[in-house]
């Protein structure tokens, strides 16, 4: 067994502010948002939403296509120490606070908050988006449509 490393090149993530508002609306489920991701030069944003939902192809498509910081991003927000020490340990600050911010952690938020509001305003997305599939996995309940009735 050789112990070599392999580099893996990462791509740049810079984001037009109007472009980090759809996410932000695609990730709260505004599917329209999410479609003008996909066909736009910023198709991992899209794929991020998929991959932020469990869609392992999307989870695998982050990764082969160079985006595996968002992937990381993702890992991070579910939890997984492996992922926020990897984001930590290769730089990643911002999105290493941008995970645990959407994982409830209360200091990343305030750090999140003072470095950048519309990412900050994200995390909080990230976070309510998780919280509902958590509550929905507990929850078989949560899943049946709910019936109001009205009294005449």
């Amino acid at each position: 067994m050789s112990n070599i490393s392999k580099k893996i090149i990462l791509n740049q993530l810079e984001y037009p502010v109007k472009v980090l508002l759809a996410w932000g609306e695609a990730i709260d489920g505004k599917n329209e948002f999410r479609d003008f991701l996909m066909k736009s030069p910023y198709k991992e944003l899209g794929i991020f939403c998929f991959a932020l939902l469990n869609d392992r192809k999307s989870r695998k498509w982050l990764l082969e296509n160079n985006y595996g910081h968002l992937l990381a991003t993702i890992e991070g927000v579910e939890g997984k120490d492996s992922a926020l020490i990897w984001l930590k340990k290769n730089g990643f600050d911002l999105l290493f606070h941008f995970a645990r911010s959407a994982d409830s952690w209360k200091d990343s938020q305030r750090w999140l908050k003072k470095k950048d509001k519309l990412l900050y305003a994200i995390s909080l997305k990230i976070e309510y988006v998780k919280d509902e599939i958590e509550l929905k996995n507990e929850d078989p309940s949560q899943n049946k449509p709910l019936v109001l009735l009205v009294n005449e």
